[in-house]
């Protein structure tokens, strides 16, 4: 897979890429990623990529001619583009089921906007979808488009061992399992759950109910020695 990242900081991007499984899936040529800046597409002194909305309003938006001229030029380089996507709050809400969809993918564009947003043409003829990682605010899209390849990543062929290769922790759309890594206790904190983890360890709710009791005693535990300290 090649997934293409337009943006406007390839710096934020290369030391999360070169670590763990995204380094991993990379070495083993299951994945390239490759890094472009829209501002070397810009055509004045300023290498503007962004101007004021049309008919007034706060902020900026980021302008058509250099992220359209970004996207063709990046075309030109690979095989065929499956998707285009902008990293937007307006997006779809991600999630395992759409990693999933987007895993299954030859090669995608992630293209992570700044300032206010994009010219609505950029939205309406360039790109395919948009998506969004939650309701809050960041800075731009930069974060959302490292958390997207870390999860398609890892559901890649031969990236991970076959004990993970389904998705792990997530898949279904539960938020894993409770687990110990060696019975017995620790800090005073007993470790009696381990057998309710084990013996329930296809039934999430129920397991991960476990864990947050202990975590929430051993939380306890540590404020209140700290108190006498």
């Amino acid at each position: 897979m090649r997934i293409d990242l337009l943006n406007l900081f390839p710096e934020m991007f290369t030391g999360v890429f070169e670590h763990s499984i995204i380094k991993r899936a990379r070495e083993k040529g299951l994945l390239e990623l490759v890094l472009t800046d829209i501002r070397d597409y810009a055509t004045d002194i300023h290498r503007s990529v962004d101007d004021r909305p049309y008919g007034g309003g706060s902020g900026m938006v980021m302008m058509c001619g250099p992220v359209f001229a970004a996207v063709e030029d990046v075309a030109e380089q690979g095989g065929a583009i499956d998707e285009v996507i902008l990293l937007t709050p307006q997006g779809r809400r991600f999630d395992q089921a759409l990693a999933r969809e987007l895993a299954g993918k030859q090669r995608l564009v992630l293209i992570a906007g700044r300032y206010e947003g994009f010219d609505e043409r950029i939205r309406e003829h360039l790109a395919t979808r948009e998506i969004s990682i939650g309701d809050y605010v960041l800075s731009g899209g930069e974060i959302p488009a490292m958390a997207i390849v870390d999860a398609v990543a890892r559901l890649l062929p031969g990236v991970l061992g076959c004990v993970f290769a389904g998705g792990g922790e997530f898949s279904g759309g539960a938020a894993g399992v409770s687990a110990l890594h060696a019975p017995g206790g620790f800090r005073g904190v007993a470790g009696a759950g381990h057998t309710t983890v084990r013996a329930s360890r296809g039934d999430s709710e129920v397991a991960s109910g476990t864990g947050a009791t202990t975590n929430t005693a051993a939380t306890t535990g540590l404020i209140e020695g700290a108190k006498r300290n």
